[in-house]
């Protein structure tokens, strides 16, 4: 027994596992590990702290946990039996999401699925030891569930046996501290990231934030969650949850991977993923640290709400960019980036295949048809301007370095498009049409979408950062460096992290009438 948990295990099996999915990733044990190390490790030496993991996968976390336990406990509890049984029945403790996992956990702390039979390291009196799994059932009302919102149609059909119902018992209760009877010190876990809610998985809703809302309602003396960074610029179901977390000052550090594949090899999350403590007792500055290719690449200590921002800033080289930007209080370019079908056309519109008289030119999704006047919904005001499109989808923040957007490109009079695209920009010449163009691809414009823009989607919000400026005159990286007055450093930041964006081939160079 005394080598139990024996860390010369080659290889730990943990980190051999498969995931069960994008959205259900088992946390590595070196991960893990990093994640512990941010909480006081007086925590470990004492025999009253008790921890709670309400998300068990594969017991990774509890697993860690214990041996810090028993290596700290020895000179309280020197019988190691004891310690072991004090340890297993009194301090650690998990809620499963799934019957599999629940097997999984308990054979990773206890090293039998059955904490009950004879290869189990602390008896217990029945088979599922302190990590619970119950087969819960979705509150079901006007077809969503009143817990967590997922569509009942979605779920399909409930009434067969052995379906997996998703609906996770830590956060399908009211009163989650009767789920054990008790407080906890620490809540810390890795939970599931969404579930579908769009059919054939067209569509999900996150479900990550109403864990750590629920874990919060326990009033832990620290908590610790991994999860998607999306929530930091908010979207989908993330709006509140965000707005309470950027002005939650007992969150103390955060650590952001923009690509996720730093933490989950070959799991790919669009936004990155980011871990988190959060310090009941002890409010002020958050320690942001910022990690690229899995090296830590600068800490900062600093507000998580900056300024005039409305969304949190993950890159600490950003915030001085951004203040020198904030101070000359110029007027955000997104209030001229169009919303969804922007002349009401959805992306599966089919126009004409050749033109016909009074017919308009349509730029959609693999190339051009023509349509009537009369099917054009909002916008017709500006079907005989000149219009700059960009496409609504791009990159992530986890492809590096980040091409950010995609191609503008000058919709020329009697022409609009469908929802394949948004529009950038309405003027009355082909020249201030071709200098948005020219701002549009520089670093400085697309480094600013960067740092809220977490999604491949670019919608109207993410532009907020990005100031107008003077389109009577076309733009460059140098241009902008200087007017803002950049350092050589954060020249160099920006330059390093976002891609160069070359020009269509269809977008002419429209030069200045004194030859700039």
């Amino acid at each position: 027994m005394s080598d139990f948990y024996n860390n010369t295990y080659n290889p730990d099996v943990l980190n051999c596992l498969a995931n069960l999915s994008n959205d259900e990733v088992f946390t590595p044990p070196d991960i893990v590990n990093k994640i512990l190390d941010m909480l006081p490790q007086e925590l470990f030496s004492t025999k009253n702290t008790t921890f709670l993991d309400p998300a068990c996968k594969s017991g990774v976390f509890l697993r860690e946990i214990a041996k810090r336990l028993l290596v700290n406990l020895e000179d309280e509890i020197p019988n190691l039996k004891k310690r072991i049984d004090h340890i297993f029945h009194k301090q650690l403790y998990g809620i499963a999401i799934t019957e599999m996992t629940s097997l999984l956990s308990r054979r990773s702390v206890y090293c039998s699925k059955y904490p009950n039979g004879k290869y189990s390291v602390a008896k217990f009196d029945d088979s599922e030891g302190n990590i619970r799994f119950r087969q819960i059932k979705h509150t079901w009302k006007n077809d969503k569930c009143l817990f967590c919102g997922v569509s009942q149609k979605e779920m399909g059909d409930i009434k067969r046996e052995n379906l997996e119902l998703h609906a996770y018992e830590f956060i399908h209760t009211t009163n989650p501290e009767e789920l054990f009877n008790m407080k906890f010190d620490v809540i810390i876990g890795n939970p599931p990231y969404q579930l579908s809610d769009g059919g054939y998985g067209t569509s999900s809703s996150p479900i990550y934030q109403l864990f750590v809302l629920q874990a919060k309602k326990l009033s832990p003396r620290f908590l610790i969650m991994i999860i998607p960074a999306r929530w930091f610029s908010g979207g989908k179901g993330l709006d509140e949850f965000r707005d309470e977390m950027l002005k939650d000052d007992r969150i103390r550090q955060i650590h952001d991977y923009p690509d996720a594949s730093d933490i989950f090899p070959g799991v790919q999350i669009k936004g990155g993923i980011c871990y988190f403590i959060w310090d009941r007792d002890n409010k002020g500055l958050c320690r942001v640290s910022s990690y690229d290719k899995g090296k830590l690449i600068s800490i900062m200590e600093r507000p998580l709400l900056e300024g005039n921002a409305e969304t949190f800033i993950r890159y600490n080289e950003g915030i001085s960019i951004l203040n020198k930007i904030f101070a000359k209080k110029e007027k955000s370019i997104k209030y001229q980036i169009s919303p969804r079908k922007p002349f009401g056309l959805p992306t599966t519109y089919k126009g004409k295949v050749k033109p016909f008289s009074g017919s308009i030119l349509l730029h959609q999704n693999g190339g051009v048809s023509y349509v009537a006047e009369e099917e054009i919904i909002f916008n017709k005001e500006i079907i005989n301007k000149y219009k700059v499109f960009i496409p609504p989808l791009g990159s992530g923040s986890d492809s590096f370095p980040h091409p950010i957007l995609g191609k503008p490109f000058i919709g020329e009079p009697n022409s609009i498009c469908t929802e394949t695209y948004l529009v950038a920009g309405v003027f009355d010449t082909e020249k201030e049409a071709a200098n948005l163009i020219s701002y549009i691809s520089t670093k400085f414009f697309r480094f600013l979408v960067l740092l809220i823009k977490n999604t491949q989607h670019a919608t109207s919000k993410v532009y907020s950062f990005v100031p107008v400026q003077d389109f009577s005159e076309s733009w460059t990286d140098e241009k902008l460096y200087k007017k803002y007055n950049l350092t050589k450093d954060e020249i160099a930041f920006i330059e390093s992290m976002i891609r160069t964006m070359e020009m269509d081939a269809n977008v002419k160079h429209i030069e200045d009438v004194d030859g700039k």
